[in-house]
C-alpha cells in the first residue's frame, strides 16, 4: 500500500513585539499576518502547534510591526495590514464582524451574533472569537459580556482592560 507523502510544515515569519511587560508574538505567511500570540510562548512551541518552520524576520515583519507598535502607542485605530486568516466560513464572518467594530467601541457577544444574523448562536459566537488568530488586529478585545463586564479574553482580562484603556483614552476603565 502507497505511503501518504508528508506534508511539509508551511514557512512563517516570526517577530516579538513587547509591551508594558507583556510579550506576543508575530508570525505571517507570504499573503499575510496568521498569528498574533499574546503570550510569550517560544517560537518552537508555536512550530509543534502550527506545523510550521519559523524563521525569526522582522524585516520581513516590519509593516506588521511598525502598525502594532503605533496602536500600542495610540497613534493608530484600524490596521491596514494584510492578514492570512484560517477558519471556517462561520468563523471567518464572525472575525469579519469584530473588525468592523469601531476603535474604542465596545459590543456584546449577542450583538455581535445579531450582526451576522445568527442570533441564537451566542455561544459558537464566543467560541469563534476565541479562536480568533489574530487578536488586536482583529480587535476581539471590544467584545464584552451582555452585562457591560468584561469577559474571557486570550491574552487575559489585564491585558484587555488595557487595551480598552488605550482606545477609550485612560489607562483605567
Amino acid at each position: 500500500m502507497p505511503r501518504k507523502p508528508k506534508r511539509l510544515p508551511e514557512k512563517l515569519y516570526g517577530s516579538t513585539v513587547s509591551w508594558e511587560g507583556w510579550e506576543f508574538r508575530i508570525l505571517s505567511s507570504a499573503e499575510g499576518v496568521r498569528w498574533l500570540d499574546l503570550h510569550p510562548t517560544s517560537f518552537e512551541a508555536l512550530e509543534k502547534r502550527l506545523h510550521a518552520r519559523i524563521l525569526p524576520d522582522d524585516e520581513r515583519n516590519q509593516r506588521v510591526l511598525d502598525e502594532v507598535h503605533a496602536y500600542l502607542r495610540g497613534e493608530l485605530r484600524a490596521f491596514t495590514v494584510p492578514v492570512d486568516l484560517r477558519g471556517t466560513p462561520f468563523q471567518c464572518d464572525v472575525w469579519r464582524a469584530i473588525a468592523s467594530i469601531p476603535y474604542g467601541k465596545t459590543t456584546s457577544y449577542g450583538a455581535l451574533a445579531a450582526a451576522i444574523e445568527r442570533s441564537n448562536a451566542t455561544r459558537a459566537v464566543g467560541q469563534a472569537t476565541g479562536a480568533n488568530p489574530v487578536p488586536i488586529i482583529i480587535p476581539c478585545h471590544r467584545i464584552i459580556g451582555s452585562s457591560g463586564g468584561l469577559t474571557g479574553f486570550g491574552g487575559g482580562l489585564p491585558l484587555k482592560e488595557r487595551l480598552l484603556g488605550l482606545e477609550q483614552g485612560s489607562l483605567n476603565i
